[in-house]
């Protein structure tokens, strides 16, 4: 169907009533995900316009200025909620001008979906240092009007204004998804449906960190929590090919909207380290796992599974952790999640090779070894409740490397880095999760 057809049908159907719709047995589930990292510009983006006009010192943050993120909604539902986060300014942080609509293209809006959002009945907020807020629900009509289909290949706009300056602003790097920002003092814009208000790109997402979705009451969340293998170094740019999208694609394929899978990898994290975390002192890779289980995983709505794939930045010549410390992480980390979200599966992942990188930090023997160990302990220590093999799926047996055809860097281009998979080891690593570790929803 023709984006304009789409757009005068919802115009056209957009009276229904709201109130009208049954909830039947419904629930909040988290339908996309965005792990906040750290404050701009600590963290490892990728194909990153020059933003220095737009942000000119990150001290400052963002000056009265408006915000359209765009994030792809993992399943849809009849209503959504968002979460602004703070959690790594040094002052508090007003928006005002919140608005959700469905992404014509670019920073376009499809005309008559962009719905106002409040905050506990009100139009603006303020978020404290360190905190979050949930929004009140936003009604989205649309979703009960278009096709399905058409649906799962669209993209949701997250458009806000920052009123004043934020100081240091709480962001996720690695977004690999084309975003859009006003410059500064161009005022509240989220209204405009129109691209010309959002004339800036970013290749990262700002204060935003999770969208839930009410759907069905049987519909079961998936974490992927880990480093830059899973938050998709090496994938293409706005492409949605890491392996957890590859893994969502599947499980829609056979379950529908049973699943929603939702990302929690950041790029250069660790499991353990570093010890402390600071904003005046930020570790490019965020705080450790371990400290970022509860706002990143477990504060999430309707988590079922975890699948955790990390530690080979533990074994880094940055991180230079024991095998034994990083048995002891996983398992606290296991303990906790499970103290904090009864019934929850933890799957665990095997660690893919570095050997053949060239950098500073990856590729050296020890580390392999190292990695080798870990993958033992996940396989058979008992610790998870399953396993998923993605060193079988993309290490070569010949060079104990990663196999060639994974190399060849799809985000920046040229020879690969042989410690992040490209778009085809990713689609292998998707496709090598067993379905059947998910149980069987209800029908």
């Amino acid at each position: 169907m023709r984006v304009a057809a789409i757009a005068s049908l919802v115009l056209s159907l957009m009276a229904l009533s709201y109130s009208a719709m049954s909830e039947g047995s419904e629930k909040w589930v988290t339908s996309w995900a965005a792990s906040a990292q750290g404050p701009y510009p600590s963290g490892n983006a990728l194909v990153q316009p020059d933003l220095r006009r737009v942000f000119p010192s990150p001290e400052t943050g963002a000056k009265d200025q408006s915000f359209r993120l765009i994030v792809g909604p993992d399943v849809w539902g009849r209503a959504a909620r968002i979460r602004l986060s703070n959690a790594f300014g040094t002052k508090a942080v007003t928006f005002d001008g919140v608005f959700v609509g469905l992404q014509l293209d670019s920073s376009a809006i499809v005309p008559g979906t962009n719905r106002p959002v409040t905050f506990a009945g009100a139009k603006s907020l303020t978020v404290q240092p360190g905190g979050s807020v949930w929004s009140d629900a936003i009604a989205l009509p649309f979703t009960g009007i278009l096709p399905k289909p058409y649906l799962q290949s669209r993209k949701l706009a997250v458009s806000f204004h920052v009123v004043g300056e934020s100081g240091p602003m709480t962001w996720h790097a690695k977004g690999l998804t084309t975003s859009y920002v006003t410059e500064p003092g161009a005022g509240s814009q989220g209204a405009n449906d129109d691209e010309a208000a959002f004339p800036y790109g970013t290749t990262s997402w700002y204060f935003l960190d999770a969208v839930d979705m009410k759907v069905a009451g049987d519909t079961r969340v998936v974490v992927a929590l880990g480093d830059s293998i899973t938050d998709g170094t090496g994938s293409t740019l706005n492409g949605d090919d890491r392996w957890p999208d590859v893994l969502s694609r599947r499980l829609h394929t056979k379950f529908g909207d049973r699943f929603s899978v939702v990302n929690a990898g950041v790029g250069g994290n660790l499991i353990a380290g570093p010890p402390k975390y600071s904003v005046q002192k930020p570790y490019p890779g965020g705080p450790a796992a371990l400290q970022r289980l509860e706002r990143d995983v477990a504060s999430l709505s309707g988590v079922s599974t975890v699948i955790w794939l990390q530690g080979i930045n533990d074994f880094s010549k940055n991180g230079n952790a024991s095998v034994e410390s990083i048995k002891s992480a996983f398992k606290e980390g296991i303990a906790a999640l499970r103290r904090r979200i009864p019934g929850v599966r933890i799957i665990g992942g095997t660690l893919t090779s570095a050997l053949g990188n060239l950098g500073p930090a990856h590729g050296f023997a020890e580390q392999d070894m190292k990695r080798q160990a870990l993958n033992t302990f996940i396989r058979s220590g008992g610790a998870f409740d399953g396993v998923i093999d993605f060193d079988k799926a993309t290490v070569s047996e010949e060079t104990g490397e990663m196999r060639p055809e994974f190399v060849p860097d799809n985000t920046m281009g040229g020879p690969g880095d042989r410690l992040h998979p490209n778009r085809i080891g990713y689609l292998a690593m998707g496709a090598a999760v067993d379905l059947g570790l998910f149980g069987s929803p209800p029908s």
